[in-house]
């Protein structure tokens, strides 16, 4: 698989032409809120934006989990996986979720008829089988989840060595791709079954999100020690290295607070950009896309670019 340049695309004086009508048509510098979102949408409508992200050395493996439902599990792995492939890096992402949400907002086909993670899992399918290009994004690839997965915890117990399938069809498809991955980010239902032990087994970091409300930290406990019992004894590799705060409400002190316990318990492992509240993000998968492509120049679309990007720039 390889992209498609995009021969009909603006150029890149079009672009520069575009962002400098918006800034001088707004008043002025790109310092103005409405400039940077109005230059933002110019370059994301593109298929990227102004700064090349550095590749890391050997592709990062993420599991996206919470067992609390409701946090922004899937919308942070869709959102993030598009801002990383906008700023230049070729993004995989695994749907391990039955309800195919994460299919769903990145407009992938996912019905029965369709080859999935489900095959993949229990019928031994090579991934590259099910791997789809995801239309809009440049460098963003998709492994669809569809309803036969719902069975797949009863499924897997019966099989060999079941909780390291996964780890097996990634490693295989990396091995075998002729384009390396940057990214590979696993979408987990919100529990802690054999799925989701397969996505903590298959990775070697766990992103956590984490909604700014009430009983935020409800069940990051039990995830942070099933994670230390993952290590312990089936993947050693394996360990908590973001924490991304979403539903952030600036009106209110509750928020303010919540954010403040997960920065001082979790330190610096807590991105600093914090996911607002936004219409606009929750539109968007009724669409079947990610913010960025359905409003770019949003809040929402703003703060899962620049998240993106402090993801890819740690340390």
């Amino acid at each position: 698989m390889t992209d498609t340049p995009n021969y009909f695309g603006p150029s890149d004086a079009a672009l520069q032409a575009a962002v400098d009508v918006s800034r001088e048509t707004l008043g002025g510098g790109s310092d103005t809120p409405i400039a940077q979102a109005a230059a933002a949408a110019v370059l994301v409508a593109s298929g990227r934006v102004a700064d090349q992200l550095p590749r890391p050395a050997q592709t990062r493996i993420l599991t996206i989990s919470n067992q609390k439902g409701g946090v922004g599990k899937t919308t942070t792995t869709v959102n993030l996986a598009a801002g990383l492939a906008f700023q230049g890096l070729r993004v995989l992402v695994i749907d391990l979720d039955p309800q195919g949400n994460a299919s769903t907002a990145l407009g992938m086909p996912h019905h029965d008829e369709v080859d999935s993670i489900y095959e993949v899992l229990l019928e031994d399918m090579p991934l590259a089988q099910a791997v789809q290009k995801v239309e809009q994004i440049p460098n963003l690839y998709g492994v669809p989840a569809t309803l036969d997965l719902a069975g797949a915890e009863l499924e897997l117990v019966s099989l060999v060595a079941r909780e390291n399938r996964l780890k097996r069809a990634i490693e295989t498809y990396l091995a075998q791709s002729t384009d390396r991955f940057d990214f590979v980010l696993i979408d987990c239902p919100p529990s802690l079954g054999l799925l989701t032990v397969n996505a903590l087994v298959a990775a070697t970091e766990v992103l956590i999100p984490i909604q700014c409300e009430y009983y935020a930290l409800e069940g990051v406990g039990q995830l942070v020690r099933n994670v230390e019992k993952i290590q312990e004894y089936l993947n050693p590799n394996i360990f908590i290295s973001t924490i991304l705060l979403t539903m952030y409400d600036g009106r209110t002190r509750l928020s303010a607070q919540v954010a403040q316990e997960v920065r001082d318990f979790f330190g610096e492992r807590v991105l600093p950009t914090a996911i607002p509240r936004s219409v606009r993000v929750s539109e968007a998968p009724s669409f079947q896309q990610t913010v960025l492509t359905y409003d770019p120049g949003s809040t929402g679309a703003q703060t899962y670019l620049q998240a993106a990007r402090e993801l890819a720039l740690q340390a």
